[in-house]
């Protein structure tokens, strides 16, 4: 039996960093995001000579083990093995099960597009499919959470591992104690539609880490700098504003509501912008662009332009000479599914 699965990459629309601790313990967070057709994939299929193997399929590396040997979750592939160790500590009894595993991304590392935190959903997705596994959507985005936040120790927030799951447009609810509260949306139609041919996605060739500014945003707010924490309230805001003007069709609102809460970003860590992205922002903006932000923690990955659709073609023109790439692709409403192979 082979087993596979995928869960779909989201882009960040508003209110990202407010589903970051200490903020939303202190004073709760909102998020608007939506998932698009680009997504991270895995396989599982059993192992007949008793080990477990590992490989990435897009990077290139590859790990074995003995079953019986306690798997190490260090290196690149940390988060097929951080899976792995979860599920068999948590489910199996602590039984190894010799097993290949296997992902790739339509993403790198660091793009802004939640990667990492989906292939861990992805992952899990297919694990609950192999083992019959009793879980659902809450409690795989939760487990993906812990593997990443607690069991690996990696930065980040919760946005990512519900997006994956849910899918779709959601307006999320984030408070202390690690509680979540997914809204999926009912967007009409020509919203959907409209929104597509309005928004241009950049990759700007450039990857980045973004612990190190997650780690920067929730020093600052468990520091107390009302400076960062004045503009993580506003994040929110613009989070719960973007939710109404996209349920409204309210596009020119929308617009503005981008654009604010980019503008509120910048000012929760220094690293967020640089001078790469403020060129592209500048020519951007010079060819039909009407709001811009970048997907994700910040300091580069992709970026997304709000124009009228007649300009769509000239902006992306100009975005490309700058030396990246522009990413075609439609909102998606399906979260993570798999399913077997006989």
């Amino acid at each position: 039996m082979i087993v596979r699965s995928r869960a779909p990459l989201r882009l960040g629309l508003a209110g990202g960093g407010t589903d970051v601790a200490p903020y939303c313990d202190l004073y709760g967070g909102h998020v608007m995001n939506a998932t698009i057709d680009r997504y991270a994939y895995a396989t599982l299929c059993p192992s007949k000579d008793g080990l477990c193997r590992f490989s990435a399929l897009d990077g290139g590396a590859y790990e074995e083990w003995h079953s019986e040997e306690a798997i190490p979750t260090e290196g690149p592939l940390q988060l097929l093995k951080g899976v792995y160790n979860r599920v068999v500590r948590e489910y199996m009894g602590g039984k190894v099960v010799p097993l290949d595993v296997k992902t790739f991304s339509d993403a790198p590392p660091g793009s802004g597009l939640g990667s990492s935190s989906t292939l861990v959903v992805a992952l899990l997705q297919a694990f609950v499919e192999y083992f019959n596994l009793p879980l659902g959507e809450y409690e795989v985005a939760r487990l993906a959470y812990e593997i990443e936040r607690k069991d690996l120790g990696l930065a980040g927030g919760q946005q990512d591992q519900y997006a994956a799951t849910f899918g779709g447009f959601n307006f999320m609810e984030f408070y202390a104690n690690e509680r979540v509260v997914v809204n999926p949306l009912r967007i009409k139609d020509w919203v959907w539609a409209e929104l597509e041919a309005s928004l241009v996605l950049y990759f700007t060739g450039v990857s980045r880490a973004s612990a190190d500014i997650i780690d920067q945003q929730s020093r600052n707010v468990g520091e107390s700098k009302q400076s960062s924490i004045d503009a993580m309230h506003s994040l929110k805001r613009e989070a719960v504003q973007m939710k109404e003007c996209v349920l409204r069709g309210d596009l020119r609102g929308l617009e503005t509501t981008l654009q604010a809460g980019w503008e509120a970003k910048k000012r929760t860590a220094t690293s967020i912008s640089n001078p790469l992205i403020e060129h592209v922002e500048s020519i951007a903006f010079a060819n039909g662009a009407r709001a811009a932000k970048v997907s994700g923690a910040g300091g580069g990955g992709f970026m997304m332009f709000l124009c009228d659709p007649e300009n769509r073609l000239r902006l992306s023109r100009a975005l490309i000479d700058q030396g990246g790439s522009i990413l075609d692709f439609h909102f998606t409403a399906q979260g993570a599914t798999a399913w077997r192979i006989s």
